[in-house]
């Protein structure tokens, strides 16, 4: 869970400081926001390679070495001095994480049994989502008063106490033989369906949250200080959202993967439909993150069932497209953007969170047996 929580803000962390990297490094403000998008295109391209490439390694090891990895990086970034140096460090964390989770959910599952295995990625998902109420605005705060080179050390600091908890308890054992190696009931068409679903979502869904501060600011009329209030609420309601599926995943996972994609809809499009009204707006934004968290979730669940194959590589895959759907996402709003306001892009990403929920039915819906 600490490691969860150490990857996400490290992910998400130069989002709070943007202008304080660009005002010491010299560069732009578009060049650190790379830091970001390069590192979601990083994950997305090297998930499913990487977790090929370590597939017969024993987890304890492979997970030391990411750990180690995030260790090595995040020390490298706060004392990068220039721009090249921190994005080099950050690539570096990025291939990290590529590959944490997609081992991270078949070793922490495993440790459990098969019945409460929507918890423990509940669990986990609690802690990852922690990042954007706590880890990111924590790290942007003290980053602003005390250089943004100390959050990255605390990274480093998070991730030696995960990486030495990890070395010195996670038994050892050989991949194939892990009790959560295997989906428990592989099905290569559902295994597409939620991979496809879980990428138009996150395509939908990243088209409207990227541009969602213009949003708040010029169609609902907040000033600059309440938006980032508003978006604390966001990363609460993500929470909250990921709290509440976790302790129903086990029971309804299906249906959980649905309601979320939904919830993501409706809340998208309420926005582009209500959005000039603050009360409203506030309502659906609401609504749109009690949904994004538990929709990544859902779908990292479905793939420790329906792998048609290892669970590694089945995660890792669906890592890789929701990833891919982030980056996707934000070209495509940016792309229209530039044609409407921001509006349509919440438009666009709502439309498309209908597709993806209309696929996820699908995955319910039973194959027809043919006669012999």
């Amino acid at each position: 869970m600490l490691a969860a929580l150490t990857f996400n803000t490290a992910e998400n962390l130069p989002v709070g400081l943007l202008e304080v990297i660009s005002g010491d490094l010299r560069v732009s403000v578009q060049a650190v926001g790379l830091l970001v998008t390069g590192y979601g295109v990083t994950v997305a391209v090297a998930s499913l390679p990487l977790a090929h490439a370590v597939r017969a390694v024993p987890r304890r090891h492979v997970l030391t070495g990411l750990l180690a990895a995030l260790v090595v990086s995040s020390l490298a970034a706060a004392l990068a001095s220039s721009y090249g140096t921190l994005l080099g460090a950050r690539l570096v964390t990025a291939l990290a994480q590529a590959l944490f989770w997609a081992v991270m959910g078949p070793v922490a599952v495993g440790l459990f049994a098969a019945e409460v295995r929507g918890r423990v990625i509940g669990a986990l998902s609690v802690a990852g989502s922690l990042a954007l109420v706590l880890g990111v605005p924590a790290g942007s705060w003290l980053g602003r008063r005390s250089g943004w080179q100390v959050p990255f050390a605390l990274l480093a600091a998070a991730g030696t106490v995960s990486l030495v908890t990890v070395a010195a308890l996670l038994p050892t054992s050989r991949p194939e033989d892990e009790p959560a190696a295997r989906g428990t009931r592989p099905d290569a068409r559902r295994f597409v369906i939620v991979l496809v679903s879980g990428g138009l979502s996150a395509t939908g869904a990243f088209a409207g949250f990227t541009y969602v501060v213009k949003f708040l600011g010029d169609v609902s009329g907040f000033p600059p200080g309440t938006v980032g209030a508003l978006i604390m609420a966001f990363g609460v309601a993500c929470l909250g959202g990921v709290t509440l599926t976790g302790a129903l995943l086990d029971r309804f996972p299906h249906a959980a993967l649905c309601a979320a994609v939904a919830a993501q809809a409706v809340g998208m499009l309420g926005l582009y439909a209500t959005g000039t009204e603050p009360v409203t707006a506030v309502v659906f934004l609401v609504l749109m993150g009690g949904a994004l968290g538990p929709v990544f979730m859902a779908t990292q669940n479905a793939m420790l069932s329906c792998a048609p194959g290892r669970t590694d590589l089945a995660l890792a895959a669906n890592s890789g497209s929701y990833n891919a759907g982030i980056a996707a996402g934000a070209a495509l709003g940016g792309l229209v953007l530039s044609h409407a306001d921001v509006r349509g892009a919440f438009l666009a990403g709502g439309l498309l969170s209908v597709v993806a929920c209309a696929v996820a039915l699908l995955g319910g819906v039973p194959r027809r047996r043919t006669e012999a």
